[in-house]
């Protein structure tokens, strides 16, 4: 069981096999992790939101996203049950979404984009990329890292999809509930909880908390989740604290923050926090707090 629980947490692709089950089980259900863990806070959520919009602005890389949500909440339809709501001619599908999602694992954020414009390049259609073979696939993919893993990955969601529907599309998402859209992407080989989460974010317009390194480093640094909290019950226990009107402009922010602030980072470490005079990163006094009190320095 400890071995299992490594596996899910890092995530591995190398050895070319999916999370493992306890994971699966995991992101389809509501319990809560750590019950008596009381953060963040409602206001806490709001407040980081505002610093971080503050410091960065909205991050452009979201800013469609944002805007198809805005879309649909003008449009009057509920963004937890907009069933029927189908893509425009020319956004990013369902099936686009969850292959950029899987082509950005263990890789930078500019060789994963690389990565899936080269494959859409080679492979107008979802059904040419099914056709070629693995190693075209591979070729194609070879930017991004573990390209045999991710090729195959694809290879067995294309071939699933069509076994399954008689087509190469993932927008029959739309007209299921948050619990069956985690239950059918769980099902493909190497999907796991960080990407079923972005594409119900992102893709499908829900309110969902995907815990990736950035925001999971982050939300242990100012006291979000316990010390010892994996990724896999670090997004059970954000979910269930953190608002949903919240969630989709906070994730975007931390990530961002996430990735331009060397103090939350892992090499910045809590000493560096407490260390640090510099008040450019608006988490830094919660980072401070949260250390002094668990040390026990202050009441």
């Amino acid at each position: 069981m400890q071995k299992s629980r490594k596996r899910t947490q890092q995530f591995q692709l190398k050895s070319g096999e999916s999370e493992t089950k306890s994971a699966k089980i995991s992101i389809s259900t509501k319990q809560e992790p750590y019950p008596t863990h009381l953060r963040p806070t409602p206001e806490e959520c709001l407040a980081i939101r505002d610093s971080l919009l503050a410091c960065h602005g909205f991050p452009q890389e979201f800013a469609k996203y944002r805007e198809q949500r805005r879309n649909l909440s003008s449009s009057g339809i509920d963004s937890d049950a907009h069933n029927g709501v189908k893509s425009e001619p020319g956004e990013e599908s369902v099936l686009d979404g969850l292959v950029k999602t899987l082509l950005s694992q263990n890789t930078t954020e500019v060789n994963s984009q690389r990565a899936f414009a080269n494959l859409k390049s080679a492979f107008p259609t979802w059904e040419d990329v099914l056709a070629a073979e693995s190693k075209c696939i591979e070729n194609a993919i070879r930017c991004g890292g573990l390209a045999p893993t991710k090729a195959s990955c694809i290879k067995n969601i294309l071939s699933s999809l069509l076994e399954k529907n008689g087509k190469l599309c993932l927008e029959y998402l739309r007209d299921l509930s948050v619990e069956e859209i985690k239950a059918e992407l769980s099902h493909f080989k190497g999907i796991g909880p960080k990407t079923v989460s972005c594409v119900l974010l992102f893709q499908l317009q829900l309110d969902d908390f995907p815990v990736d390194t950035h925001v999971f480093e982050i939300a242990k640094a100012i006291g979000w989740v316990p010390g010892v909290a994996d990724r896999n019950k670090a997004y059970l226990h954000l979910n269930q604290r953190i608002p949903n009107e919240l969630k989709f402009d906070l994730n975007c922010l931390l990530f961002t923050h996430g990735k331009l602030c060397r103090k939350c980072t892992k090499k910045g470490g809590n000493q560096q926090r407490k260390e640090s005079r510099d008040n450019s990163c608006p988490l830094l006094n919660y980072s401070i707090n949260f250390s002094v009190k668990t040390t026990g320095e202050i009441n």
